[in-house]
């Protein structure tokens, strides 16, 4: 995934946009950046590896190294940004949140420019800041730019620029699948991922930009270049996975999200007269303890810890690249609490269910520490499709989802037709693939949220909202 954070500023800012940036430590673990303005010393830029240190602890000399009155940054999961470009438009760090899917036709597009060229990175790859920034280049001013870019790539661009005069132009991807949010404050303007990022530096609330939106942001206003599109399709699992719990879009808080969405798994375990069996209620930590405790609240079953996550040494921030060592330290990281464990039927709600390795390693862990039963709730649908749009999931192939791969084990190709029965839990083949994960995971049960009660829970209108990852509508 990844976010980014800015501010145009009367005064010094560098400080308050470390500190912003690096709430948004949650959306990324590969790279770190940050660029600055000053009037006499122009642009400047430093981007370092967070892959096995966080964020803070890599910039925490910036003070000594750059300095400016408006600066950018960002948290990574792909190529290191922001980026430093010189070109017609003129001079300007840049930064993006997102995924270009068809990189490879627009690099063939633009190499048959005449005077056109890349930074080629290992491999002969180019970062897709870079390709971006090319992009926008094509055209003779910076809102058709982003606009043409936009609307070339295949994927999702939210867009961050800091000018050569200090002002900052934000454009939010054009089906609003990601937030970009705008705070105010005496002496200037904040532009961020999360809100709360900025609005514990003491901005206020301005807006949140429309799908396609584009503005110019300096310290003492805000101008529309490009006004929003009327289609909107908001990530949905901004609010059921990868959203901060303090974080609001559109209007809707991510932990209350979460808790309306536990209560209603419960009212269907209430329903089946399920609850009997269950001692305690627990989440698997971080993202499935909020849902974990609107379940609890709703059937009355004490909430319970029954392990923890050791977090001082190996934060979710810096974890390994690689899944094999990713796993390890998962599993070293529980800490069991085993007089919680011990002879008890536990359910347990995580935020999602994508491979299930860790999961399955999870499970083991809670028998293998005197656990009687161990039940799992999913707090969103069986996911059918790997995300085309942001790049969230590490998935290549949709194969790698359990759910599909499961499928493909019951029915082979065949199954593929039938996609929306198996998410249906009511159906026999929604049976048979809860089933079939039980036995493999050792689970004593198992079931999904659905998607009509993910989508209440949020509260938007279903047409603003994507899902691609559960139905595969765009």
């Amino acid at each position: 995934m990844g976010g980014f954070f800015g501010i145009t500023s009367k005064e010094e800012c560098l400080i308050d946009v470390f500190f912003g940036v690096d709430y948004h430590s949650h959306l990324g673990t590969r790279r770190g950046g940050l660029a600055a303005y000053d009037p006499e010393i122009g642009l400047q830029r430093k981007i370092h590896n967070i892959e096995n240190a966080p964020f803070r602890t890599k910039f925490e000399k910036i003070f000594e190294e750059m300095n400016g009155c408006a600066a950018i940054g960002c948290i990574s999961d792909t190529d290191p940004q922001p980026l430093l470009v010189r070109s017609k438009l003129g001079n300007y760090a840049i930064s993006m949140i997102g995924v270009i899917n068809n990189a490879e036709e627009l690099i063939e597009r633009c190499l048959s420019v005449e005077g056109t060229s890349f930074d080629a990175m290992t491999g002969g790859r180019i970062n897709s800041t870079e390709l971006l920034s090319v992009l926008i280049n094509h055209k003779d001013d910076i809102t058709s730019g982003i606009r043409y870019a936009q609307n070339s790539i295949k994927g999702t661009a939210s867009v961050l620029m800091l000018m050569d005069d200090g002002s900052i132009i934000a454009a939010r991807d054009k089906m609003g699948r990601l937030p970009v949010h705008i705070g105010k404050r005496e002496d200037g303007y904040a532009v961020s991922f999360e809100s709360f990022a900025y609005q514990k530096l003491g901005f206020e609330d301005v807006c949140e930009l429309g799908p396609g939106e584009i503005v110019r942001i300096t310290p003492e206003e805000i101008t529309q270049l490009a006004a929003p599109g009327k289609t909107k399709r908001i990530c949905s699992f901004l609010w059921s996975y990868y959203g901060y719990p303090t974080s609001t879009y559109e209007g809707i808080n991510v932990e209350e999200m979460r808790y309306r969405n536990g209560k209603s798994l419960a009212e269907q375990d209430e329903k089946n007269g399920f609850l009997d069996e269950v001692d305690y209620v627990g989440g698997v930590p971080d993202s499935g303890t909020p849902h974990a405790i609107g379940y609890a609240n709703q059937s009355g079953k004490p909430f319970a810890r029954a392990f923890i996550k050791y977090t001082p040494t190996w934060a979710r921030s810096f974890m390994p690249p690689n899944q094999k060592e990713r796993n390890t330290i998962a599993k070293m990281k529980q800490i069991p609490v085993k007089e919680l464990i011990r002879d008890k039927n536990l359910l347990f709600v995580d935020d999602s269910i994508v491979r299930g390795t860790q999961l399955k390693e999870t499970v083991e862990f809670l028998y293998e520490n005197g656990a009687k039963n161990v039940h799992m709730r999913s707090a969103c649908p069986p996911i059918m499709y790997g995300c085309k749009f942001l790049n969230f999931s590490r998935a290549t192939s949709d194969m790698e989802l359990i759910a599909r791969r499961v499928i493909m084990e019951l029915e082979g190709e065949e199954g593929e037709r039938h996609l929306d029965e198996y998410s249906d839990g009511t159906t026999e083949r929604g049976k048979n693939l809860r089933r079939a994960i039980c036995e493999k995971f050792h689970f004593s049960s198992l079931d999904f949220q659905s998607l009509d009660n993910v989508i209440k829970a949020i509260g938007l209108d279903p047409c603003d909202l994507c899902t691609y990852c559960w139905n595969g509508k765009e």
